[in-house]
């Protein structure tokens, strides 16, 4: 979002909102309110130093299909760099941010109020159905596709997550991974979680960056409307 956006009380979103509605269809403008009611930020990725793009890619795909509103990243070692043909646009529905190391990724989360759940076998690990969703906010850390998270994760990880295997692999790739731990987590919160929605402040501040980009021209409309938007 931009300085300007970020400036906007909710009732002056909301305003703009009901503005730019005029010129969406219908709907759209239905599919984007009844999509923003299902968005949540009581669970989080992040996404430490990963670089194949198709894993990238499919960690924003998972995140958007399945209402998780922020990914978070590490890129110490490498860019976090999706495949643009791969996303196919589903990087503007969700909020993407981008740290300068683990250390600040991590004070950033439990400054928020997060729980660190670290995606390793580790021996103290409970499963996507073991795990208790109702202890507070998460954030699940997916580490690099070959020596997966960082000894800094492990030690600061509040929990720890694996995936049972019974076959004769050891492990999933890291897109699949993600696809099963966020299904699953994020089906179990929305049934035994009561506030797992956000508020409402945050659905207007989601659905009025989702107009901005949706409706052509919207920061000229919003000029002539009388509405300051400006960069």
């Amino acid at each position: 979002m931009t300085n300007i956006e970020n400036s906007l009380t909710t009732e002056q979103q909301r305003e703009q909102i009901d503005y730019l509605s005029q010129f969406i269809l219908p709907e759209r403008f239905e599919t984007l309110s009844r999509t923003v009611k299902n968005r949540t930020k009581y669970m989080t990725l992040l996404a430490e130093n990963m670089f194949h793009p198709q894993n990238a890619s499919a960690l924003v795909r998972h995140c958007e299909a399945f209402g998780v509103q922020t990914l978070h990243t590490v890129q110490t070692i490498c860019k976090f760099n999706p495949n643009v043909d791969i996303v196919r646009g589903t990087d503007k529905w969700i909020d993407m941010y981008h740290h300068a190391s683990t250390t600040e990724a991590l004070a950033h989360l439990k400054g928020e109020g997060y729980r660190i759940v670290a995606t390793s076998p580790h021996y103290q690990s409970c499963t996507p159905e073991s795990f208790d969703v109702t202890k507070g906010k998460f954030a699940i850390v997916m580490g690099t596709e070959k020596t997966g998270i960082s000894q800094e994760v492990m030690d600061c990880a509040d929990e720890f997550l694996k995936i049972p295997m019974c076959g004769m692999v050891e492990s999933l790739n890291v897109s699949a991974c993600a696809a099963i731990i966020v299904y699953m987590l994020s089906e179990r919160m929305r049934h035994e979680v009561d506030c797992w929605q956000m508020s409402e402040a945050e659905q207007i501040a989601t659905l009025h960056h989702w107009m901005i980009d949706s409706v052509k021209d919207a920061r000229p409309l919003l000029e002539r409307g009388g509405f300051i938007c400006k960069d």
